[in-house]
This record gives structure tokens, sequence and C-alpha cells, in this order.
């Protein structure tokens, strides 16, 4: 199978790239390297893949994988998306890029439109005019909003977003099985639940905690610690994509072959629960500063995983502590630390 994987330098798309390149999938990965965070960070991601990025536009090929190449090139670019769906013919798309994070949203929101919304449907108009046999694509839990039904599923309502962030990742859904509707492309959305694992994000509450923790910084627990997260191994994620990607929906009843899925660990834990597993993992003690609710956070996210499961035989199996001991590994080794 030849697949574009977009986001290809981040911590998802690595790992992504990565699974499907060891299988045997024909690769093209695909991102901007944008400054969002530490760019050091995502040209070592690039660098273990066997990568050493060029010039924008520019192919560049694995030194550690016949069948990847990546290119530097923004979504925004959409002459040069259209050009590369055209020369390159895609079987599928594991659509991962986009402006992250809740907090930013409320800073900076033009870039989430920019990345998330147009980017989104250049990605969108390239599967209509080179169809693709799948489009997957990240969504994410904080659709959920206020929703207080817990577990989430799939059919809770969706439409109370509380950051700019949620509200362009619920749009990606809505535009998706318009699309799917119109132009027959199959596609399907992923809700991801709190992500982590080695090369994660640094401004994920892993690294910041480990961080700090490491350096004897008090670490920000925002509303006084009663927060519960489904913390999802990365390894389980990926899993999780590879299964969906080779199994692209059916037209329904209305002929829509538009698919959503929630995707994580369906054991919500207590911040205070992952920051012990931290401690434990590091040898260290926390140095707690309590806060209050940050605007755009929610209280408890919680994924039911059964329509994953049913459909792709999807079970999670990596324990907090072996993924936190994984990470913390990581963590040292890539900054240097004993």
């Amino acid at each position: 199978m030849k697949v574009l994987v977009t986001g290809a330098a981040g911590f998802i798309g690595f790992h992504t790239v990565c699974r499907l390149a060891e299988r045997g999938d024909e690769v093209v990965g695909f991102d901007n390297i944008n400054d969002y965070y530490a760019v050091e960070l995502k040209h070592a991601r690039l660098a273990e893949l066997g990568i050493v990025a060029g010039a924008e536009r520019a192919f560049v090929q694995s030194s550690r994988w016949t069948n990847y190449r990546f290119v530097r090139a923004d979504l925004t670019d959409k002459a040069f998306l259209d050009d590369l769906f055209a020369m390159e013919r895609f079987d599928a798309v594991v659509h991962l890029a986009a402006q992250a994070g809740v907090r930013y949203s409320i800073e900076n929101p033009y870039a989430y439109i920019r990345s998330n919304i147009e980017g989104f449907l250049n990605i969108l108009e390239a599967c209509r005019h080179c169809p693709v046999d799948h489009l997957v694509y990240a969504s994410s839990s904080s659709v959920y909003g206020l929703n207080d039904r817990i577990p989430y599923t799939e059919t809770d309502m969706t439409d109370r977003p509380v950051s700019l962030y949620a509200a362009t990742k619920k749009s990606n859904e809505l535009m998706a099985h318009a699309y799917s509707k119109l132009y027959g492309i199959p596609t399907t959305g992923l809700r991801f639940f709190t992500v982590y694992g080695p090369w994660g994000r640094p401004d994920m509450s892993p690294s910041l905690f480990l961080g700090a923790i490491l350096e004897g910084r008090p670490i920000r627990v925002f509303n006084h610690g009663e927060m519960f997260r489904d913390f999802t191994y990365i390894d389980d994620i990926v899993t999780g994509i590879r299964a969906v990607l080779d199994g692209p929906p059916t037209p329904n009843a209305e002929g829509v072959a538009a698919s959503v899925y929630n995707i994580g660990n369906s054991r919500p834990v207590a911040l205070l629960d992952f920051i012990g597993a931290i401690e434990q993992a590091s040898g260290r003690t926390a140095i707690k500063e309590l806060l209050p609710m940050q605007p755009g956070d929610v209280y408890r996210t919680y994924a039911d995983t059964s329509t994953l499961e049913r459909d792709f035989g999807y079970r999670p199996d990596t324990p907090l502590q072996t993924g936190i001991s994984r990470f913390c590994d990581w963590y040292k080794k890539y900054h240097n630390l004993k």
C-alpha cells in the first residue's frame, strides 16, 4: 500500500511512519516542521527514521528504509499538495498534521483555522480529485467538551466545545462526512485520548512533569489535582491506526462511508496517580503547585472503545507504569540525563 502520512515529524506521525515502513508499505511523510515547539525534537524524530530534512518541497530519501521518503511542505500550499497527489497516486492517507494544543488555541486562534480547517479542506480536495481508498484523520477527545456522560461514546453529543481547537476537530468530522457523501471518499476519524510515550511532545504533561521533577522545579497541577485523563500509550495508539487504515468503512444506508471512533485506554487515571507513576519511574519526588482549572480544560476524559474493539479487535494492553518507565528512559537518553 502507498500511504501519505501528514504530520510525519510529529509525535504520533513519527511512530505511525515507523510502523507502516516496518511492515513494508511505501510511505511518503509530509510535515512543515513549524516552531510550535522545539524544532530540534522534530528533526531528531526525522533523523531516527533516516531523514535529514532539506528545502521546502524537496523529497528526501530515508537512509533507514528504501520505502520511506519525506517532503517538507505546508498543508496550506494547495498547489503543491494537488501536484503531490497527482504525481504519487496514494492508496491511502493518514492525516495527522494539525495545530495542536488546547490552551494555545486561546492565544493564537488563526493558526488553528489555517492548519486545521484550511489545511484539512486541502487534503479533502486532493482526495476528491485523486481518489484514495481511505482517508484516516486525527480527531480528538476534546470534541466531547461539556458532555458530562461517562464514559464518552461516539454517539454522545459533541456540539458544546470548550476550545477553538475542539471546534476545529469537530469541524473536521463534519467536513469528512460531507465529502464522503458528496464524492464517495471513505473516511475514518480517530478521537485520540491523551497519548504519551517516547518522543512525546514537550508541551504535554508527561514531559512537563518529568522535566520539572528531574530538575527539582515545581510542577503546575491544575484543578488542584482533581482531574482524570485516559492516558494511552503510543504503541497502542499506532496499533489501532494501522488496523483502521486497513479497513475502510463501507457506505451506510445513506450512501456515506464515514466512521468515527474513540481510540484510548478506557481506564482513566487520576492526575495525582499519573504524577506518582512518574515519581516512581524517575526516583524523584514532585514539588506540586496546585492551581485552579484552566480555560479550555475538562475535568475528566474517559473513552468507551467498545466500537473500535468490535470492528477491529482493538485492545490496548500497556500498563501505565510500564509506559511511563519507557517514556522516562527515553527522556533521560534524549536529554543526556542520568
